[in-house]
């Protein structure tokens, strides 16, 4: 591949569908906090991810009509994700595939989960070591779409904007990649597809697994052509 030498991925909605897991630890908390509090729906808990676990928690605490401050239920739901983080979660279909076909490249996560959860995550998939680096709420300052966080990730691999992709589910990935310089690629399949169409990405993929041959377009489109 002639330009592109990074690639950054998203992680929930975009390697990995953790949607179950993360909603049975929303409403184990909802429930030590307000005991025989009705469980949300994982479908609406669905709309309410993506922007790290402090919005998660004020926003599944308003949809269930609780007053509980978020900071007290926090560590509640942090604890029951960390028991029940692999009961359901599973790499979507051809993500692993799609990782293979990049094993040239420089790999990396950066996510608003939490980053030891994220890393405990991957090993535990047993997939952490195709990544030079696995960051999340944390390691970084600021959360996605702040690009702080992508910006220190490729100073840390010393890459530069126009050799690195950065792959996500929702408009928060794709804001970050688009403020930090990079190529944008939204995957459909995910958590925010409306979110990623919104933000107009430059590349928009249903699989994954085209996303080398997406990469390939850019870099032929960028080659100079003879008159």
């Amino acid at each position: 591949m002639r330009d592109f030498r990074h690639v950054v991925f998203d992680l929930d909605g975009t390697l990995v569908d953790s949607l179950r897991d993360i909603g049975a630890a929303v409403n184990d908390a909802l429930a030590q906090v307000a005991p025989g509090t009705p469980p949300l729906a994982f479908a609406e808990i669905h709309s309410f991810v993506g922007d790290g676990p402090e919005v998660l928690l004020t926003r599944s605490l308003a949809a269930a009509c609780l007053e509980q401050r978020v900071e007290d239920v926090l560590p509640l739901y942090l604890a029951a994700y960390h028991r029940r983080m692999l009961e359901t979660t599973a790499f979507y279909p051809g993500v692993l595939e799609a990782l293979d076909g990049l094993r040239d490249l420089s790999l990396a996560v950066l996510t608003n989960k939490p980053g030891d959860l994220s890393r405990a995550l991957l090993l535990g998939l047993g997939e952490a070591h195709r990544f030079a680096l696995i960051w999340g709420g944390g390691d970084v300052p600021g959360k996605k779409p702040d690009p702080r966080g992508l910006l220190r990730l490729m100073a840390e691999l010393d890459a530069r904007p126009e050799e690195t992709a950065m792959v996500g589910d929702s408009s928060v990935d794709m804001g970050a990649g688009q403020a930090a310089g990079c190529f944008t690629v939204g995957v459909t399949y995910g958590f925010d597809a409306p979110g990623v169409l919104a933000t107009r990405p430059d590349a928009v993929l249903d699989d994954l697994r085209d996303l080398r041959s997406a990469l390939e377009r850019r870099e032929d489109a960028s080659i100079p052509r003879p008159e």
